[in-house]
């Protein structure tokens, strides 16, 4: 193939994927650039295009997404987003955050807090932080919140997406620290339950000891390499807001509130749910 027709490819490519209804979205999300397309975090819009073209016909095509309560999602100012965290690969981010972009109540850019773990994997790290991800450090969400950012955020961290396929849907210990930031910046939390994704790639273990000398998080034994076709359900819940805690017990005391109502909302997409792949 020619260079000109590696060209012509990359550029009919582009065009299936960066589609008028992309172009549409992106331009209604209110997003400040500087003078070379990035923000101070590194998103790029002409990235996050090809990014969200290529997550929407996953989303709609390969994992078939149904979502709820889509209303509950501020069309504007700060929010955290928190869900339930599965499936070993950040899809459940991912869908979420598709699901935010083209909401009929507000399309909305929402920025995914990461581990500290996928900036150290060569080129990943750049990627994510073009189409909007960003190192879940506090101070990082406490400056994209006061610029009125919503954030998606998984309290379980690792141990929601690293579990094994035996726990599925058995929600892991909350951290606090969400729970701080809400009540500091005044944030709503809008919690959201996550339904499919355990099933997308399912681990049978965990090479704990390997994954440790390979400096990753963990290792799992998955039957594919590739996510697994399994629809996925989304259920938006109604915000919650919270007033500053008196001490740490009482911040806890809220955070399994928040982890009760998450629980509440995978229930019923478990049990609306008629079938796993099909």
């Amino acid at each position: 193939m020619s260079g000109l027709d590696k060209l012509d490819f990359r550029e009919k490519a582009l065009a299936r994927l960066v589609t008028p209804e992309i172009e549409q979205l992106v331009a209604s999300i209110p997003k400040p650039v500087g003078s070379f397309g990035y923000d101070a975090w590194g998103y790029n819009e002409a990235r996050f295009k090809v990014a969200l073209g290529f997550a929407k016909l996953l989303y709609d095509r390969y994992f078939r997404v149904t979502t709820y309560g889509l209303e509950h999602v501020p069309a504007q100012g700060r929010a955290l987003i928190i869900g339930n965290h599965s499936g070993q690969l950040p899809m459940d981010g991912v869908l979420v955050a598709v699901a935010m972009a083209t909401s009929p109540h507000g399309p909305r850019l929402a920025r995914a807090m990461i581990e500290r773990f996928f900036p150290t994997v060569p080129w990943l790290g750049n990627f994510l932080n073009a189409i909007g991800a960003v190192i879940g450090d506090p101070v990082n969400c406490v400056k994209m919140l006061e610029l009125e950012e919503a954030i998606i955020v998984f309290p379980e961290g690792v141990r929601g997406s690293g579990k094994p396929y035996r726990k599925r849907y058995q929600l892991q210990r909350f951290g606090n620290g969400f729970m701080h930031l809400a009540m500091s910046t005044q944030t709503p939390i809008v919690p959201v339950g996550i339904v499919g994704c355990e099933e997308t790639m399912p681990a049978l273990a965990n090479l704990a000891p390997v994954a440790k000398l390979l400096g990753i998080p963990y290792l799992p034994v998955v039957p594919s390499l590739l996510p697994l076709p399994a629809r996925v359900h989304l259920r938006f819940g109604e915000p919650m807001r919270f007033a500053p805690a008196r001490n740490e017990a009482e911040v806890t005391q809220r955070v399994e509130q928040v982890k009760e109502r998450v629980k509440a909302l995978i229930d019923e997409g478990l049990h609306q749910r008629t079938s796993i792949y099909r």
